[in-house]
């Protein structure tokens, strides 16, 4: 898949996060315990394929990209657990907490998807340019 098509599919999941998350509002409680449980599936999923790639291309991948994948499996396995704790609490006060700490993860993974976009960027430049300085070089 070209980074273009790459590119386009997430700027069409990002739209569809935004519906969701619109329309979330409006659901109840058991409907959005099934829209959870989906969307955690299709995390894991997601995570799962990028793991997969990431072994395959073992070597061939930066250094980066290889501390990346490590800190995310490290991020999905606390925010996982986070949230099974979350939905262990019975009493007014631990619920309160747990939606507002719900609430900071929310957010906090919507700044690391904007971060992890702009290190898209420069990922997609920068192999742009190694393509130039190739074929700069090629031509020499």
């Amino acid at each position: 898949m070209s980074v273009s098509d790459q590119l386009n599919d997430l700027a069409d999941r990002a739209k569809q996060l935004k519906d969701s998350a619109v329309a979330a509002k409006e659901k109840g409680k058991a409907e959005l315990e099934a829209e959870v449980k989906n969307a955690q599936e299709s995390a894991q999923a997601q995570g799962d394929a990028l793991r997969t790639r990431a072994q395959a291309n073992k070597g061939k991948l930066s250094a980066w990209s290889e501390n990346l994948q490590n800190s995310w499996n490290e991020h999905l396995h606390v925010v996982r657990k986070s949230a099974d704790e979350r939905r262990a609490a019975h009493d007014l006060k631990s619920a309160q907490r747990a939606a507002q700490r719900a609430d900071e993860d929310a957010e906090f993974a919507i700044e690391y998807a904007y971060a992890a976009i702009e290190e898209a960027e420069y990922a997609v430049l920068d192999a742009e340019l190694a393509h130039a300085e190739a074929e700069e070089l090629a031509q020499a």
